[in-house]
């Protein structure tokens, strides 16, 4: 792998880890035309979404700072909460809680079927699969209209978006995709469930991280370089495809994607089949 492919990688990672089309599908039918490609387990695409990491970790700083203020013990840094500082206090700690839960669930089906998960990132035909699952997910979700916010969310909407979260760790399966569409289905509105994907999103990509940085010393040196350029771009890219993806979400357009899913999927069947 060269810097170039290195480069287009962390393009593609950016564009397709919060637009609903399945970023480790794309990578795994990418890399399967590149010759001679290979990493040391999945490390290369770990550092990729890493880069995907730290674009939400900017994007929501904000909301992530509420949060963890709100852990904060009363009498250590901060007065007892009243009023309005005592409603944002209960608040983070409860999306907190919702974070946990969902990550919990996401974490006992990626520990349970780590290698499983494993083997399909080398199969273009189960991404093909799967992503044209995605696309009925997200056709389907813009015949609902959800209306429920932040606020009335309940801890069972975190146990169903942690599961399907658990399960678009299959490749061509879109974590965002899915996880904002059962969302939706569960009653929220769409921007309320794309930011809960967002959030419930950063344990999921550390936990990788941690899982994978067993193989980081694995990698040959002359690719460092490259590595760290598709990591760097890939959140370049991811953070503008946040603002992006959310303006899309406003006017109730995801089935455009769709359409995209099944056209990747079916092409990639029959360029695979032939």
């Amino acid at each position: 792998m060269n810097l170039w492919e290195g480069i287009l990688l962390g393009v593609i990672q950016g564009l397709t880890e919060f637009l609903p089309v399945s970023s480790s599908g794309h990578l795994v039918i990418v890399q399967s035309f590149i010759k001679g490609f290979q990493q040391p387990g999945v490390v290369f695409d770990v550092m990729l979404h890493f880069g995907t990491l730290l674009a939400v970790l900017v994007f929501l700083r904000r909301e992530i700072l509420d949060i963890l203020i709100s852990l904060i013990p009363v009498g250590w840094f901060r007065s007892p909460g009243r009023g309005h500082d005592g409603m944002k206090v209960r608040a983070g700690r409860k999306m907190a809680l919702y974070i946990i839960t969902g990550t919990v669930f996401t974490g006992i089906i990626g520990l349970s079927f780590e290698e499983r998960i494993h083997h399909l990132f080398t199969s273009a035909t189960t991404v093909s699969f799967m992503l044209l699952i995605t696309g009925v997910l997200l056709f389907i979700s813009d015949r609902f209209q959800g209306g429920r916010v932040e606020k009335d969310m309940n801890i069972i909407d975190s146990v169903v978006i942690g599961i399907v979260q658990g399960i678009a760790l299959i490749p061509g399966m879109s974590r965002s995709g899915s996880t904002i569409a059962f969302g939706i289905f569960r009653g929220l509105d769409g921007q309320t469930a794309a930011r809960f994907s967002f959030l419930l999103s950063i344990p999921a990509i550390l936990g990788a991280v941690v899982l994978e940085s067993k193989y980081i010393g694995m990698i040959p040196p002359g690719d460092i370089t490259v590595y760290l350029a598709g990591m760097v771009i890939a959140a370049v890219t991811g953070f503008l495809t946040l603002r992006l993806l959310l303006f899309i979400i406003r006017k109730h357009k995801l089935s455009i994607f769709a359409y995209y899913c099944w056209i990747l999927g079916i092409s990639t069947l029959i360029i695979k089949v032939i």
